[in-house]
């Protein structure tokens, strides 16, 4: 296996794919990896629609702005789209109320799932590019998503066709700070 940190500044967004279908294996191995992901007192608050049908890709890339998004072809190039959707008031919630000053912690498990999910796709040989510039409230209704879950994100998947250059980083001392602010 590659080297955590050689994947983490390896990986790129990819917005252009090869006409390359995934193997359900490599598949299985990307939803384990949401699967392991960690939350909120473990409890896994995600559901992923796997997106296959050219035509159901089409109604999510009509969810995306009709300019300005450079994703928006990627939602129907990929051979996949992984939608990422969870359960609202569950994560960051005790006996139905919120725990923490920020209240719901789904976008936080998202987050550590996508995360998961994506360095998975890299060390796998895949591309993903994470969207969330879209009508949400669009995209969920094209997928069904039932009340009470969100739909949250959507990953392309597939082999890259183009891999761009790092952009660039902050040096860690300008955002580092120490015992105080």
């Amino acid at each position: 296996m590659t080297d955590l940190m050689n994947l983490i500044q390896e990986r790129r967004s990819i917005r252009k794919y090869e006409d390359r279908p995934l193997s359900d294996q490599i598949l299985q191995q990307l939803l384990d990896a949401v699967r392991w992901s960690p939350s909120w007192t473990n409890c896994q608050c995600w559901e992923v629609i796997v997106v296959k049908d050219a035509a159901a890709k089409e109604k999510l890339q009509a969810s995306l702005p009709p300019k300005g998004n450079p994703a928006s072809n990627a939602m129907v190039q990929a051979p996949v789209v992984l939608v990422m959707c969870a359960k609202a008031k569950v994560s960051g919630y005790y006996k139905n109320m919120a725990s923490t000053k920020f209240g719901d912690w789904m976008m936080y498990d998202l987050g550590l799932a996508t995360q998961n999910l994506c360095l998975t796709a890299h060390n796998l040989g895949l591309g993903t590019v994470v969207v969330g510039l879209f009508d949400h409230d669009k995209a969920a209704q094209a997928m069904q998503v039932p009340d009470g879950y969100e739909l949250v994100t959507m990953i392309p998947v597939g082999y890259p066709a183009k891999v761009g250059s790092a952009p660039p980083r902050k040096e860690t001392v300008a955002f580092t700070h120490y015992d105080k602010w």
